[in-house]
C-alpha cells in the first residue's frame, strides 16, 4: 500500500486554515483519496487542557515550556498518525510542526532546536501558509482572542518567521487577503504539484 502524506496549514489566526483546509479535503475525498484531519492544538487531551489554560492566563510558562507542551500534543497523536500514513492516508493537519518554530522564535528561541525536537514527529510533504498581516487577523476577529492573539508585535515576529520558513521547496506561501476562492485554487495548485495525482 502506498504511503500516506502530511499536508500542513499555518498562519495567524483567522487567515482560513480551517476553511481551506476543509475544502481541500473535500477535493481530495472527490478524487478518491483517504482524508484525515488534525486540529492542533488538541484541547481534549491533558496536555491540551494545560495549554488552553496557559492561553487564558491561568497558568503562567515560559515560552520554552510552553513550546514543549504544544510539541508534546503534537507527539500524543503520533501513533495514530502513523496508523493513518500506513494506511495511505493523507493527513491534514491544521497548525503543526511550523507553529512552534513561528512562535518560539517570535519569542526569542532557537528554530533549530524547535525543528529538532520534533524530527520523530511525521514530517509533511507539504506546508501552507495562508499569509495576513496582524491587523487583518485583528479586523476579521475582535472579541474572544488569547493573548497571542492580541499581541500585535509579537504576531508581527510569528508572520516573518512563517515568511522566512517558507522559502523551503516544501513549503507554499498564498496570500490569505485574497477571496476565499481564490485561495483555494492556489491550495489545490500546490497540492496537485506535489502529490501529481490530483
Amino acid at each position: 500500500m502506498k504511503q500516506g502524506h502530511v499536508i500542513a496549514f499555518e498562519g495567524l489566526d483567522q487567515s482560513g486554515k480551517q476553511t481551506q483546509s476543509e475544502r481541500l479535503a473535500t477535493v481530495l475525498r472527490h478524487h478518491g483519496h483517504q482524508v484525515e484531519f488534525l486540529s492542533f492544538p488538541d484541547y481534549d487531551t491533558a496536555i491540551g487542557t494545560e495549554i488552553g489554560q496557559a492561553l487564558n492566563g491561568e497558568r503562567d510558562y515560559d515560552p520554552d515550556t510552553l513550546q514543549l507542551l504544544y510539541i508534546a500534543n503534537r507527539y500524543e497523536f503520533r501513533p495514530q498518525l502513523r496508523e493513518w500514513l500506513a494506511a495511505g492516508a493523507i493527513v491534514i493537519c491544521d497548525r503543526y510542526l511550523a507553529s512552534s518554530v513561528a512562535y518560539g522564535e517570535a519569542q526569542g528561541l532557537d528554530p533549530a532546536w524547535l525543528c529538532e525536537v520534533q524530527r520523530h514527529l511525521p514530517q509533511p510533504m507539504l506546508t501552507i501558509v495562508l499569509d495576513i498581516p496582524p491587523d487583518e487577523s485583528l479586523k476579521r476577529k475582535h472579541a474572544a482572542r488569547d493573548k497571542f492573539e492580541r499581541d500585535l508585535p509579537l504576531l508581527s515576529r510569528v508572520r516573518a518567521s512563517y515568511q522566512r520558513q517558507a522559502a523551503a521547496p516544501s513549503w507554499r506561501l498564498i496570500d490569505g487577503r485574497q477571496p476565499v476562492d481564490a485561495v483555494a485554487a492556489e491550495v489545490i495548485q500546490a497540492v496537485r504539484s506535489a502529490l501529481e495525482t490530483l
